[in-house]
């Protein structure tokens, strides 16, 4: 299982329970096993046979607590996490995923004693740090958050390949430095907008390493010296410092009232916004939609629209021009879009990000879900409106904000009242397009 050979393990592990029909760890890896494939309900058959059989074992109640809070039956999570703890108390992880559950349901303030009782327990449990980051970045309670979002380490795989030294903060007066990448397309361009604010500090060349699709686009942002797109060649040195791209609001001190936000801070090439000119409409209000995200992201069925018939009421509003931003995931919604919403596709002709900014030039109004486009609006300093889950809400929009201080002045959220209810935040957004189609 560790080698990711599943089939053979699974024999393994069959072969196993028929010489010793009663072995209760055996039972727990086939649900360990059974859950990575997909296959819950059998998943969780596996863990209730093995509970049954060797109930005194903490970290099986664990993983059925696991495998129930991500079916959102936060009840029998919880008692199972409760469980996992009463067998082993000194163990941060019950704690940190009982935290983490906690969280989920808005309970902050017990999530948040879940945390700190996993971490006086062991101060160096990486998986419990990271999970009270999440919780104080949302709250706005930047100083210990960012300390404890070091916690993560997403970017093992660059720090191995690197040879200099990694940046912790020191001086930077002429120095060279490497920004790795990490995460997704969207924190790339949320985070990037801080070469400037080092060069302003007195960084020498700035190289940023970032996702192939962003490299056209980020050779605009100001601060940057040389992009290198993740796919190609990277030299192991040649810098004074490297950093990951996630901890430089760590190490720069960032506050609430201290957002580097100076919008702006990237451009659309002018050839592509020409390109763009002859293929969105002339006249009335110019809307871009996207309505998915990417399907690997954790809480994507979460964060994106069941379907695009989700935002037909925004069709009945006179004199305005609905474009599809939307690439991959959705494409084949927008190329037969609801007759109640008629929509101009155009993301299928989107080739890199650069493109996509070009596009939004032309646009009086972003609607979108909490994706990368967001941020490429914000940063661009278009208006842009963003539809909010409210399970497992990103850190990065705060908690109950209609604005963001990471976009100010062009950034305005619409959040789920009730977990999974959509219908009340669009018909939020159908008035206010209505109210601003109106003063057009």
């Amino acid at each position: 299982m560790a080698a990711g050979d599943l089939a053979h393990a699974a024999a393994c592990l069959h072969q196993a329970l028929q010489m010793a029909p009663d072995f209760a760890e055996a039972y727990a890896n086939l649900g360990l096993l059974l859950e990575r494939q997909g296959r819950l309900e059998a998943a969780e058959a596996n863990y209730r046979r093995s509970i049954a059989l060797k109930p005194g074992y903490a970290e099986t109640h664990l993983n059925l607590g696991a495998l129930l809070a991500n079916q959102k039956r936060f009840d029998e999570a919880e008692a199972a996490y409760k469980q996992s703890i009463a067998l082993r108390p000194n163990a941060p992880a019950g704690w940190s995923n009982l935290g983490a559950l906690y969280a989920c349901m808005k309970r902050e303030d017990e999530a948040e004693q879940c945390y700190r009782t996993g971490l006086a327990l062991d101060a160096t449990h990486a998986g419990t740090r990271f999970n009270l980051g999440y919780l104080l970045l949302r709250q706005g309670r930047f100083e210990e958050g960012w300390h404890c979002l070091e916690a993560r380490n997403w970017y093992a795989a660059l720090a191995a390949h690197l040879t200099c030294p990694r940046w912790q903060g020191e001086a930077l007066m002429g120095k060279s430095l490497l920004i790795g990448y990490e995460a997704g397309h969207g924190d790339m361009i949320q985070f990037c907008r801080y070469a400037a604010l080092l060069k302003a500090q007195g960084a020498g060349a700035i190289t940023l390493i970032c996702h192939p699709g962003l490299k056209t686009l980020l050779a605009t942002l100001d601060g940057v010296d040389t992009v290198i797109a993740y796919d190609e060649q990277i030299p192991t040195s040649g810098w004074d410092y490297w950093t990951p791209l996630l901890s430089l609001p760590y190490y720069c001190k960032t506050r609430l009232d201290t957002i580097p936000a100076n919008i702006p801070y990237l451009q659309a090439a002018s050839d592509r916004i020409a390109h763009w000119s002859a293929l969105v409409p002339q006249d009335g209000l110019r809307v871009g939609l996207a309505w998915k995200g990417n399907p690997q992201f954790e809480n994507n069925a979460d964060r994106s629209l069941p379907s695009l018939a989700v935002l037909t009421p925004l069709g009945a509003i006179a004199g305005v021009h609905f474009i599809s931003l939307q690439k991959g995931a959705g494409e084949d919604e927008a190329a037969h879009p609801p007759h109640e919403l008629p929509l101009r596709h155009l993301g299928s002709q989107l080739q890199d990000f650069a493109d996509t900014a070009a596009l939004v030039m032309h646009l009086d109004l972003v609607i979108c879900v909490d994706t990368a486009v967001a941020h490429l609006a914000g940063a661009l300093g278009q208006p842009c409106w963003v539809l909010l889950p409210d399970y497992k809400t990103d850190w990065r929009w705060l908690t109950n904000r209609t604005d963001s201080p990471w976009y100010p002045g062009v950034m305005r959220l619409f959040r789920q009242s009730r977990m999974g209810e959509w219908a009340d935040v669009v018909a939020d957004v159908a008035a206010a397009l209505a109210r601003l189609a109106l003063q057009r």
